[in-house]
């Protein structure tokens, strides 16, 4: 276990002097192309920031107005089918959507029922086992510009649903 430790802390200046010596051997200016990269960077930020921030804000409206509680209580049978608690539920809409959403739910629920209860344990889960989908589909296709996503929605979806009962599976295992 001390081996990866001490070759996480190694590895990151390793890359980056690897980039300086390689780019010196090809005689490359990296430090130009290294800036390159970062005005190209900052351009697809200052694209996707109206998107972000009207998904946010959208996020928020969505639960301020009650129409979070009762999209959750509308997917309560599908949840129960699942076996997904009436609880957990908010949190996988939301973190659909954004996942800073989502772990202010978590935290809702670390509040009311512990970290270490079975909610606790299946939100926890569930955050290292889903997708922000829309977030993700919406940032990485918009920066280049794809207007199709085809399959990628469907697909994105069924692994997000999967990683959720999987979620209470591998609590069901663990507790």
């Amino acid at each position: 276990m001390k081996f990866l430790l001490y070759f996480s802390d190694f590895i990151v200046p390793f890359t980056m002097f690897y980039i300086v010596v390689y780019g010196f051997f090809n005689r490359t200016d990296v430090y130009e192309s290294f800036l390159k990269g970062v005005k190209e960077g900052f351009q697809i930020v200052i694209e996707i920031a109206p998107t972000m921030i009207a998904l946010l804000v959208s996020i928020g409206i969505f639960r301020a107005s009650g129409a979070l509680d009762s999209f959750s209580e509308l997917l309560a049978p599908a949840g129960k089918l699942l076996h997904i608690p009436v609880e957990v539920i908010p949190v996988f809409i939301v973190r659909i959507f954004s996942s800073s959403a989502a772990v202010s739910f978590v935290l809702d629920i670390f509040k009311e029922y512990g970290p270490d209860s079975r909610l606790g344990m299946i939100v926890s889960i569930m955050m290292s086992c889903t997708e922000t989908v829309i977030y993700t589909i919406t940032i990485y296709y918009m920066s280049v510009n794809i207007k199709k996503t085809r399959w990628t929605l469907p697909g994105a979806m069924f692994a997000t649903i999967a990683g959720a009962v999987a979620s209470v599976a591998i609590t069901e295992l663990i507790m």
